[in-house]
């Protein structure tokens, strides 16, 4: 039997908040914030996390936006990232021992769409945190 990077098709892509956060306190994950710029600046960050915004990490990697997604990156100020600078981040954080990669968004749909992206760029350990950033001021309200 041959073994592969990717997980197989019945392993979830989706995790949820209270066990992100707790993979995060024990050193077993890194929260990557995939919003825009001015979307963290307008709504605020969550502590602890990686910013790598998806649209630009999008672009970097060639793939082309649909109009939604041109119009929000046009919305804001691109931050400054290239291509070394992102696979570095990722790398580090995917060679870490049994580190997970928890994309996280606003609603929870985008960060679905970069831990599909991350997978099927051979990082098999990335996981879309259900709700985003939503969910996270829930429960912080909580």
């Amino acid at each position: 039997m041959q073994a592969t990077s990717v997980l197989p098709p019945s392993i979830p892509l989706e995790i949820t908040l209270p066990t992100a956060l707790e993979l995060c306190q024990l050193g077993l994950a890194t929260l990557v914030d995939i919003r825009q710029s001015f979307e963290i600046e307008m709504k605020g960050a969550i502590p602890n996390t990686l910013h790598i915004p998806m649209f630009e990490m999008k672009v970097m990697l060639g793939d082309a936006l649909d109009e939604d997604e041109q119009d929000i990156l046009d919305a804001g100020q691109p931050k400054e990232l290239d291509v070394k600078s992102f696979f570095t981040m990722i790398n580090q954080l995917h060679h870490r021992h049994d580190n997970l990669i928890l994309c996280i968004c606003n609603s929870g749909r985008r960060s679905l769409a970069a831990a599909s992206l991350l997978r099927s760029l051979g990082y098999p350990k990335a996981l879309s945190v259900i709700g985003g950033f939503q969910a996270w001021k829930k429960l912080q309200a909580a």
